[in-house]
């Protein structure tokens, strides 16, 4: 059955607002987005009410979802502060807390304050880049399936919210289904549970979404997802420092971040902002990998050195982190990844998922004492 807008509309004018007008007549929701059963739409509140709004979003997402042919219904509170007015209370704006209960070292009023872990995930670590365009979500796939192969029970989260790469890279075209409890579950593929919000909307969809929606889109598919139980579930991030990585951080305790550079100097000034951000939010650097280090010609394996060579290595002994590896821009790893078959998985005895397995060990070694406590 198709779900139109306007039935989305009739059940949200079912749910009064805190000041007991329908939830279509209070002028707080953003357009509403209806596609092949999945619903988005945000709430749009000011940051000091934001805690009042919470429960009312709760309940809106149960009207929707109990609309017959919603398969997905993703709800954003977001909040702005007007000017003069109070911070809110605690938490990041318009973002409900997401669980009441925070790690003995986070004071009450740290932001650090709303961690909590996820059941069954031993490790969540994050792989991100301080810019886009330096092969983050290769690295990440290729890096989760040689954990894998490294015997780890190992997920795949694909937060890059504004540009999703894992369903291309790994031909995933069909939809996540709901269990009895309305959570997501992950699409199994080459051993791995991925998830990823490319699989709720079309590939070329803008994904034109302000930064508490980006929050509360990533917070869902964290929590709101049947992980089973892993080892580690990798994190795709979207490159930067925004919104994206503090919610990640702030949300669950991360057990580590990888940093994903190539050798230019460019790259590596961005990369040492994602390296402070993290150390900022108290999240342990595990290294930094230098993607597309050197070209190899595929016909006669010269190597040419076309972006410099050795920067991210240079850059990882002078801020006293752990070099990971590097990375051939080669054009097997270019065409496995755009034909959907990662290389790791198609060529599991070539030169190239053995340098993504060796860094994968690295990892392994790093984690080993929260994955065997866990």
């Amino acid at each position: 059955m198709s779900v139109t807008q306007q039935q989305v509309l009739d059940a949200l004018a079912r749910v009064k607002t805190p000041r007991g007008v329908a939830l279509t007549n209070a002028n707080v929701l953003s357009p509403v987005a209806v596609n092949d059963g999945k619903v988005f739409f945000s709430i749009n509140v000011d940051a000091a009410e934001a805690r009042a709004w919470e429960s009312v979003r709760a309940q809106a997402e149960s009207a929707v979802r109990a609309i017959p042919g919603v398969a997905t219904a993703m709800i954003a509170l977001t909040a702005e502060r007007k000017p003069g007015s109070a911070p809110a209370s605690r938490g990041a704006p318009g973002v409900a807390p997401v669980s009441s209960h925070r790690p003995p070292h986070s004071p009450a009023g740290s932001p650090m304050a709303r961690q909590a872990e996820i059941p069954g995930i031993a490790a969540i670590i994050a792989v991100a880049s301080g810019k886009g365009g330096v092969g983050k979500s290769t690295t990440a796939l290729n890096l989760a399936l040689g954990l894998r192969d490294l015997g780890l029970r190992v997920g795949l989260l694909d937060a890059d919210i504004y540009g999703p790469s894992v369903p291309r890279l790994t031909g995933i075209r069909e939809k996540p289904e709901l269990n009895d409890e309305r959570k997501m579950i992950p699409i199994e593929r080459f051993g791995l549970a991925i998830m990823s919000i490319g699989f709720l909307v079309e590939e070329d969809t803008a994904m034109i979404w302000r930064g508490p929606m980006v929050m509360s889109a990533i917070t869902q598919m964290l929590r709101d997802v049947a992980w089973g139980t892993l080892d580690v579930l990798v994190v795709d991030m979207p490159p930067g420092t925004g919104d994206a990585q503090l919610t990640l951080a702030q949300n669950v305790p991360l057990k580590g971040a990888i940093i994903i550079s190539t050798p230019q100097d460019l790259s590596l000034i961005d990369a040492r902002r994602g390296l402070a951000m993290f150390k900022k939010v108290n999240v342990p650097v595990l290294g930094i990998v230098e993607n597309m280090s050197y070209f190899q010609c595929p016909h006669c394996g010269t190597r040419s050195d076309i972006f410099g060579h050795g920067g991210a290595h240079h850059e990882a002994e002078r801020l006293g982190v752990p070099f990971l590896g590097e990375i051939p821009l080669h054009i097997a790893i270019r065409e496995t990844s755009d034909a959907g078959n990662p290389v790791v998985v198609s060529d599991p005895n070539g030169p190239h998922a053995a340098i993504y397995r060796a860094i994968a060990g690295e990892i392994r070694e790093q984690l080993k004492g929260v994955i065997a406590a866990a």
